[in-house]
C-alpha cells in the first residue's frame, strides 16, 4: 500500500531519522520465494518502522529490500536483479534501482543506485547491511546469512 500525501519534509525527515530495532530476536535471510518484516522505532519510541526483506522465486539474485515509516509509506526500496523500472515521467532506470519517496506519487520513481551507499551490490547480505545503513538503521536487527545469500 503506498501513501501518497505525506509531505515530502516529513518523508525526508522519516527516512533520515535513526532507527533501531525492539527486541533481540534473530532472523534468518530469506529464501528464495520468501520474506521476513522486521518492526523497528525510533529513540523516542514515537514513529514506528519497518524492514522488508523479499527473495525472488525463481532468480536466487532478485531481492527487496525496503523501509515503511508509519507502518504503510514506502520511503525507500532497493530492488536488486529484476526487471528495469519506468518512471511517472516515462524514463527508464535499469535495474538494480532505487525506489525514494516522492510527495504525491508514493514509491513510484526509481533512481539509479548511489555507488557511494552501495558498493558491492552482487552480494545480497553486503547489500542489505548497506541499505540499513541507508535507511539510518543504528541499531540493526540481527539477520543471519543463509547457505544460499
Amino acid at each position: 500500500m503506498t501513501n501518497s500525501n505525506l509531505d515530502q519534509s516529513v518523508a525526508d525527515e522519516l527516512l533520515a531519522m535513526e532507527k533501531f530495532r525492539i527486541d533481540d530476536k534473530s532472523h534468518d535471510f530469506p529464501m528464495m520465494g520468501s520474506r521476513i518484516s522486521i518492526k523497528l522505532e525510533s529513540s523516542d519510541h514515537e514513529e514506528k518502522f519497518v524492514l522488508d526483506v523479499s527473495r525472488g522465486m525463481r532468480n536466487r539474485f532478485k531481492a527487496s529490500f525496503q523501509n515503511r515509516g508509519r507502518q504503510t509509506v514506502v520511503l525507500a526500496r532497493l530492488d536488486l536483479g529484476g526487471s528495469p523500472h519506468r518512471n511517472p515521467d516515462g524514463k527508464k532506470i535499469e535495474s538494480p534501482h532505487l525506489h525514494l519517496y516522492k510527495e504525491g506519487f508514493g514509491d513510484r520513481w526509481a533512481y539509479p543506485v548511489p555507488p557511494e551507499h552501495f558498493n558491492a551490490l552482487s552480494d545480497l547480505f553486503r547489500s542489505l547491511k548497506d541499505f540499513m545503513e541507508y535507511c539510518k538503521i543504528v541499531k540493526p536487527p540481527t539477520i543471519r546469512r543463509g547457505l544460499f545469500t
